[in-house]
């Protein structure tokens, strides 16, 4: 199983944004969100304008999560990226709408570039990729992490919990499911055997 089909097994949870994101590319915060009203209250909407309005990562914050989240889920011969999904955007915007993700994930993105900065003399988006996906080796798999590397842990868990809900409910992600949706089903009556079964077929 491969890492996007591993991430598909994730339970996605129920989003409240309800936004249509737009991306950004590394180092850039973009605050082009359109912001969905089919079926929300005024009020609802109105946050969501206010929300879109505001910045919460800094450059080097987004360009940390944008370079993650292609490290999570990168392009393939099927879809594109996360970042072709919009995703850092989505991120930035999740955090400003439910706030408690706020001091873990911007904890997590200092605890990375502290990390980076101790072994490799560089923050996390200055170091090879190599040095990389050596330090992300020891904290995406929780059950083999060290004691002293829970913070990155928790940190990396969210991240990618974040990056998996913002790439499949956009566009690309869904058609990466393959999901078509509801469809209006056909009525062909009642099974000729049934029928038969129950002496029906002559009626």
């Amino acid at each position: 199983m491969n890492r996007r089909d591993s991430l598909k097994a994730i339970g996605i949870g129920t989003l409240t944004a309800g936004a249509v994101l737009t991306g950004c590319k590394p180092g850039e915060i973009t605050d082009e969100v359109q912001v969905a009203t089919t079926g929300r209250e005024a009020f609802e909407i109105a946050r969501d304008k206010t929300l879109v309005k505001e910045t919460y990562f800094d450059a080097h914050e987004m360009a940390t999560i944008t370079v993650l989240a292609d490290i999570i889920i990168p392009k393939d011969a099927k879809s594109g990226s996360a970042t072709d999904a919009k995703v850092p955007a989505f991120i930035e915007f999740i955090v400003k709408d439910e706030t408690q993700h706020q001091l873990p994930m911007r904890g997590g993105l200092r605890w990375l570039d502290v990390q980076c900065l101790n072994r490799f003399g560089n923050a996390f988006i200055d170091c090879t990729p190599k040095q990389q996906t050596t330090l992300l080796d020891e904290i995406a798999y929780p059950a083999l992490a060290k004691p002293n590397m829970q913070q990155g842990v928790a940190f990396f868990n969210k991240m990618r919990e974040l990056t998996a809900i913002g790439f499949f409910t956009s566009k690309i992600g869904i058609e990466d499911l393959g999901y078509k949706g509801n469809a209006p089903g056909k009525w062909e009556g009642v099974p000729q055997n049934v029928l038969k079964k129950y002496g029906l077929e002559n009626v």
